[in-house]
């Protein structure tokens, strides 16, 4: 494995489908726990560009109405298979179907009621940015 000099910018999306429903994948590369799709940032790559790309090749899915949701940092913790430092820039966003196709960074998915997805057994990232978003929506419809 090479050093790793600088931290790792990267991107990941809660999807969320017509019925609104968030989208996780179970990944072996983060202990079979269930995560959202995203991925590293290319060198001349905007994040946005980023999300879509990483996206599409781990699920098949389109998506829209991106709107950045939070940003948290990531130090060699286990949770991952391999030892990293990453800067993680989470997305919600939303897709017009429900029909995926994983490629091989995931065994799984489902699409989870966004209360029940803290439920499930996410990796500790993904179920920040679920409790992030769940306290903006409540916030949202609170002051609206």
């Amino acid at each position: 494995m090479a050093t790793q000099h600088y931290p790792e910018p990267t991107v990941g999306a809660l999807v969320l489908n017509p019925e609104g429903k968030v989208l996780l994948m179970r990944s072996h590369k983060w202990n079979d726990m269930y995560v959202m799709p995203g991925g590293h940032i290319e060198l001349g790559e905007s994040m946005e560009d980023a999300l879509r790309r990483e996206v599409r090749e781990e699920t098949g899915l389109a998506i829209e109405q991106i709107e950045f949701l939070a940003f948290q940092e990531f130090i060699h913790d286990q949770a991952f298979w391999k030892r990293r430092h990453f800067i993680f820039f989470d997305y919600v966003c939303r897709t017009r179907t429900n029909h995926v196709t994983l490629n091989d960074e995931a065994e799984d998915y489902a699409w989870v009621p966004l209360q029940e997805a803290l439920a499930y057994p996410v990796e500790p990232y993904t179920k920040h940015a679920i409790e992030v978003y769940l306290q903006r929506e409540t916030a949202r419809q609170t002051d609206g």
